[in-house]
């Protein structure tokens, strides 16, 4: 079937069984086709083929509201809704993008990026469904590594207790981002292997209809046979006790089971939850035998072998140098312990959870708990490493206030994917961190200039004694610069003035000082030389340099790969002012925007960040500055 002919669901409605399979198994050979080139969420997707055909042809999207949780397994949803023909542009610059988007198509109702919210939105849905009076149905699909997060056990909690008409579809393929775990996924793990429980419940409770009645004790009776069936038969009962039908475990991969079990579904009244039982990466070799969550999310990769193409890289990966730092102290400090919330894959923490068994945890998609148990650990003298990605450290936004920094503990939290990280886009932009951590009290903030310096970080980070410490890193490589064999402390808020300049001074750290050296080669091209200082600590400032810097009567310009609001260039203002000082301050980062998806240069050089539009800026404010003086 040529995908790119399906304009909407309406397309499939009329499919037979066997048409149905064949349109299967053309939708994963055309999306491993377009991921080796594109790169993506190959494995989520491959897994979910039969479950999102059999939704789009037994309910009406957009009528009937698909609330994919995380929506990195959107892919399938966005061929049956007529954007087949995009993907060539899947994840790039002004393309497709990788998660459900309601300006792509009416059919994506909920935008997300971020683990475990479908089934709050869901029940927003569906309250606001009843209150209008309407009867469309409000099916969530969630899969069981999301169900471990917080957001998604209240929600159950709630829609559970109200007995809100909805179909929570559980897509159930033992692994997230990486192989799931906690006591939720080994209750999950026990239905699968209980066989099908309402089968069963079904048959002894026919069984139970052809026996005479005798007056009520036998109704009764029969009533309570009914409610200890679902203890003999299903370990836990979990969601039953919470209010739910539950459905399954049905095989994920079957029409014919989901065609029963979803038109079931649809005619019962209150909460139901379908467990479908699926296969990540299903029809792809490579994928569906991945134990680690490598195909999870790729970039492109070789078809026949499976090998990914990536450009030869200089460095090593941010995370693997800020991991391997890490181990090789842990190795002479049994204080030091690292958790992770379900992103050991991604931070490149394998190898620390391969030697120190006792001192890793992995404590699932649970960023509120990843924090503050790494408080519990910090109040007993030990040295944590909370290792996160800019964007989940939003969602332990109270607990960094309330638990870690309030009670001014020796946290360590490496921000890795700092800055913008490409292809993900809005959802995963790691520019906030600066802002919504900069004005807590007892924090220190640093960013290292390159893999040498990194490593230095972590030692001062895992030394430190004064509260908690954060250090960002981005996602990618380092510069293959030498490295120092031996780790030293960094001065805390002590900048590095990287070149001398006469006519003005550029601040900025990270990831920014390359275009940092790039505008100032362009700048010397018109006879105007400039500073460079790594303003490696960003909380606490240098007051010392920047006393110095203010007392020149230089223009400074301040550039950060990061919100300007309440940024880096933010906090110099502050200085300024509360030092009662009039300083030409010029400042570059992110504008008041979520940055869309795409190549990160390309997305810089929209948003006016780039060596050349930096070199103007520099320039004017030198300009300003020099016509201020010859007025007075």
């Amino acid at each position: 079937m040529d995908l790119t002919k399906i304009s909407s669901p309406s397309d499939i409605k009329n499919l037979n069984l066997e048409e149905m399979k064949e349109l299967a198994s053309d939708i994963r050979k055309f999306l491993i086709n377009k991921c080796s080139v594109t790169g993506g969420h190959i494995g989520p997707n491959l897994g979910v083929v039969e479950l999102t055909i059999a939704l789009h042809k037994f309910f009406n999207s957009p009528q009937d509201k698909f609330i994919w949780d995380v929506g990195h397994q959107a892919y399938v949803h966005k061929i049956l809704t007529g954007r087949a023909g995009d993907f060539d542009t899947l994840r790039k610059y002004k393309g497709l993008s990788g998660f459900p988007k309601m300006l792509e198509s009416e059919h994506d109702v909920w935008e997300t990026g971020h683990s475990s919210t479908s089934l709050s939105a869901a029940m927003g849905m569906a309250a606001a469904r009843d209150i209008k009076g309407d009867d469309n149905y409000v099916i969530p699909i969630i899969g069981d590594g999301a169900l471990t997060g917080g957001m998604a056990l209240e929600a159950l909690n709630h829609i559970g207790s109200q007995q809100t008409n909805m179909i929570v579809i559980l897509n159930d393929n033992e692994m997230s981002i990486a192989p799931n775990v906690g006591a939720l996924h080994s209750v999950l793990g026990k239905l699968r292997t209980a066989g099908k429980y309402n089968s069963v419940k079904d048959d002894v409770e026919e069984l139970i209809k052809r026996i005479p009645a005798v007056g009520g004790r036998m109704a009764s009776l029969a009533e309570r046979l009914k409610d200890s069936l679902k203890y003999l038969v299903v370990s836990g009962v979990f969601f039953e006790e919470l209010g739910f039908t539950y459905l399954g475990p049905i095989d994920g991969h079957d029409f014919n089971e989901l065609e029963r079990n979803l038109l079931y579904a649809k005619k019962m009244e209150g909460p139901v939850l379908l467990h479908v039982v699926t296969k990540k990466g299903k029809g792809y070799h490579p994928a569906e035998n991945d134990k680690v969550g490598t195909w999870h999310g790729t970039g492109p990769y070789k078809i026949e072998t499976g090998d990914f193409v990536k450009s030869p890289a200089k460095g090593p990966s941010w995370s693997g140098l800020v991991a391997a730092t890490v181990a090789r102290i842990a190795r002479d400090d049994r204080r030091v312990a690292t958790i992770t919330p379900a992103m050991p894959v991604g931070s490149k923490l394998e190898a620390i959870s391969a030697e120190f068994p006792d001192r890793f945890y992995d404590v699932g998609i649970a960023e509120q708990h990843a924090a503050t148990m790494a408080a519990g650990m910090a109040t007993q003298g030990m040295k944590p490493f909370l290792s996160i990605y800019s964007t989940f450290l939003q969602r332990a936004y109270d607990q960094l206030v309330h638990d870690i920094a309030r009670q001014k503990l020796n946290v360590f939290i490496g921000i890795d994917r700092a800055g913008l990280v490409g292809a993900d886009g809005e959802t995963h932009q790691g520019v906030f961190d600066i802002a919504f951590l900069r004005h807590l009290p007892n924090m220190v903030i640093m960013m290292p200039k390159d893999e040498n310096e990194g490593q230095h970080m972590v030692k001062t980070a895992l030394e430190y004694n004064d509260g908690p410490i954060a250090m960002r890193y981005p996602r990618g490589n380092g510069f293959g610069i030498p490295m120092d064999e031996e780790l030293k402390v960094l001065p805390i808020g002590k900048w590095e003035k990287l070149t001398d300049g006469q006519d003005a001074t550029i601040l900025t750290f990270g990831t920014t000082i390359p275009m940092a050296y790039e505008a100032a080669e362009l700048l010397a091209e018109r006879g105007i030389s400039v500073s460079i200082v790594n303003a490696r600590f960003i909380k606490p400032l240098d007051e010392e340099m920047l006393d110095e810097l203010f007392a020149g009567g230089k223009p400074i310009i301040t550039v950060e790969e990061a919100v300007l609001a309440g940024g880096f260039g933010s906090a110099v203002l502050e200085y300024a002012h509360d030092t009662g000082v009039s300083a030409p301050i010029y400042r570059m980062g992110i504008p008041d925007q979520f940055i869309e998806h795409g190549d990160v240069d390309a997305l810089l050089a929209e948003i006016g960040m780039t060596p050349g539009a930096l070199a103007d800026l520099t320039a004017d404010a030198i300009s300003v500055l020099e016509r201020k003086k010859e007025m007075q």
